[in-house]
């Protein structure tokens, strides 16, 4: 690979091309905020070619939810600096640009093998001080490390929307339900769905009029059926049935990115218990459509969420733990992740019922503001003008 100093000379010192690596075709995080970024990129005069990561995730889009926009970016084109949106190990160096890594984690340290990886680019751009933090604690030195925040679409998100309208298996309009939790995720154990399902088994009641609403990607083979076992394995252990509790709902199939406001606006508040976050971006979004928010005080948490806008609970650090998935044990080895406390997430969920329109409330002026996909795209050119800026020194 060239070094910064040999391409110094022939580099401009201001971003106009860009080759962007990295998944796109998906429904993983990591796809949604490559489309996103690459589309604002282009918005903001950056002609963009964008290499997909097939590699990434067997699952991709229905063919009905994916713009063919993207499909034309994919032409050569000689730029000066190649973007990867992918986890350190994954970046397959192109030796004739720049090369940059845009990545996230969501432990206390990476792995040591990252660490060798990241040190051959030219930066390492995380999404939070918490995973800038990591990096740090594993031994990335600070000069190549930078902070961009994701964002959200303002347009898509900032405006009244009507409610996705659907009923629970017994056939009530889930908006009968005067209080309703969300909550989105990938099935995985990171997400922590057992501790959230634990806490409303523990909570609530099958008199309470609340629903728990969960909106669940199962892209890994092997995950649902993992999470029904568990779940009997959670009413074998506590001793309490789901049918003694109030009505969880499961959502399962994909829905297209301006659906997914509709299906915010059906929820009242947004409760995580997951134990890292490299961002989070249901949540964000959940702020945006102005839920109140329930979240662990930890990780990426701590970017875009006070006490004064949101129920923040209590947490501690625990060895992260991949059960049933070697691979990722191993990524995860030696460091540490966090366990949000049962009871105060038993009592943010009571309180809730109790009274729904308490607690702390306004997250979604601060996210409208300033995590918009805009500002993080202004935000990201700066950083890679940044490293172009270097080459001439």
């Amino acid at each position: 690979m060239k070094t910064v100093e040999e391409m110094s000379t022939a580099r401009a010192s201001r971003l106009t091309s860009l080759r962007v690596h990295g998944p796109f075709r998906g429904p993983s995080g990591y796809d949604h905020h490559v489309r996103e970024f690459v589309r604002e990129l282009v918005h903001q005069g950056v002609a963009v070619q964008l290499i997909d990561l097939p590699s990434w995730s067997p699952v991709t889009l229905p063919a009905a939810m994916r713009d063919p926009w993207f499909e034309d970016l994919l032409r050569p084109l000689d730029a000066e600096m190649t973007l990867h949106f992918t986890m350190p190990h994954q970046v397959e160096i192109d030796r004739s640009t720049f090369n940059v890594n845009y990545t996230s984690f969501e432990s206390t340290r990476v792995a040591d093998a990252w660490i060798e990886r990241n040190l051959r680019h030219d930066m390492v751009i995380v999404s939070t001080e918490s995973s800038r933090q990591a990096w740090l604690n594993s031994g990335m030195p600070d000069e190549r490390l930078r902070v961009v925040p994701l964002g959200i679409n303002p347009h898509l998100y900032g405006k009244p929307v009507e409610p996705l309208a659907f009923r629970t298996q017994a056939g009530r309009p889930v908006l009968d339900y005067p209080t309703r939790f969300l909550n989105v995720s990938e099935l995985g154990p990171r997400k922590n769905i057992v501790g959230l399902l634990h806490a409303w088994l523990d909570a609530t009641r099958e008199h309470d009029d609340a629903i728990l609403i969960l909106k669940l990607g199962r892209y890994a083979p092997g995950w649902f059926e993992l999470l029904l076992l568990q779940m009997r394995q959670l009413e074998d252990s506590t001793g309490r049935r789901f049918a003694d509790a109030a009505p969880v709902e499961m959502l399962l199939d994909l829905l297209p990115d301006d659906e997914m406001p509709r299906l915010f606006a059906a929820g009242t508040h947004y409760i995580s218990l997951s134990h890292g976050e490299g961002w989070d971006q249901a949540m964000v979004e959940a702020a945006a459509s102005g839920l109140r928010l329930i979240a662990p005080d930890h990780s990426a948490y701590q970017a875009y969420l006070t006490p004064d806008t949101a129920t923040l609970l209590r947490s501690r650090e625990v060895p992260a733990r991949f059960e049933g998935d070697p691979a990722l044990q191993a990524l995860f080895a030696g460091s540490n992740w966090w366990e949000p406390d049962h009871d105060a997430a038993v009592s943010a969920i009571r309180s809730a019922i109790a009274r729904p329109d308490a607690g702390p409330y306004g997250a979604r002026d601060v996210v409208l503001r300033d995590f918009t996909w805009e500002r993080a795209t202004s935000r990201l050119i700066d950083v890679l003008n940044e490293v172009l800026d270097r080459a001439r020194t």
